[in-house]
């Protein structure tokens, strides 16, 4: 196996992009090395297999989508009320906005685990493991709700990206009153969010 860690992370920027733009079943080790603008067979030497590749995309997605620590620490500045949450809701959407690509090979490899054991096992626990980070750091920074709060705006907000990333147009005017998506985070947060910590 090869050991260059920065030609090893282009790769699988590769996929990533690969596996938005033609779907899992187009992430071959060629389309991968077209993508990425490196000789052919060159993934074969930074991968086992397809299954260690998507491993390793799964893996990187995560840190790739992650929030920034500084925009983090910025707005828990602000008190610990609905409206942090909002923001943090805001900020989840940006992100999204800004980096669909990645968004939408994370969907592609909720697909692709229906079809595949073993990353189905792998792809469940990361993901799992980021709703159990996000209840414990709701529950740390002291924001209002309980861990059913947060499982339930994780599967509103989770639904509102599937549809503004890949059919924008199923939710326009669908609420006349409001705005797509930055009206719908905000009805999202109100409904599932209690005022205040009081609950």
């Amino acid at each position: 196996m090869a050991r260059n860690p920065e030609r090893r992370a282009a790769l699988v920027d590769a996929a990533v992009e690969v596996l938005a733009r033609e779907g899992a079943r187009g992430l071959t080790f060629r389309a991968v090395d077209a993508a990425a603008d490196v000789p052919v067979g060159t993934s074969s030497n930074y991968f086992t297999d397809r299954d260690d590749l998507l491993s390793q995309v799964d893996a990187h997605l995560h840190q790739r989508l992650a929030p920034d620590p500084s925009v983090l620490a910025e707005l828990l500045k602000a008190p610990k009320d609905r409206s942090l949450v909002l923001n943090f809701m805001r900020d989840l959407v940006a992100r999204a906005t800004r980096d669909r690509t990645g968004y939408l090979a994370l969907f592609e490899m909720r697909l692709e685990a229906t079809r595949r054991p073993a990353l189905r096992a792998s792809y469940t626990k990361s993901i799992r493991g980021d709703l159990e980070e996000g209840m414990a750091f709701h529950r740390n920074a002291g924001l209002p709700g309980s861990d059913e709060t947060v499982t339930v705006l994780y599967l509103a907000m989770l639904g509102l990206l599937l549809e503004h990333l890949t059919l924008p147009g199923v939710l326009d005017g669908v609420l006349p009153e409001v705005t797509v998506p930055d009206g719908l985070v905000e009805r999202i947060v109100t409904t599932i969010v209690p005022e205040a910590r009081d609950f």
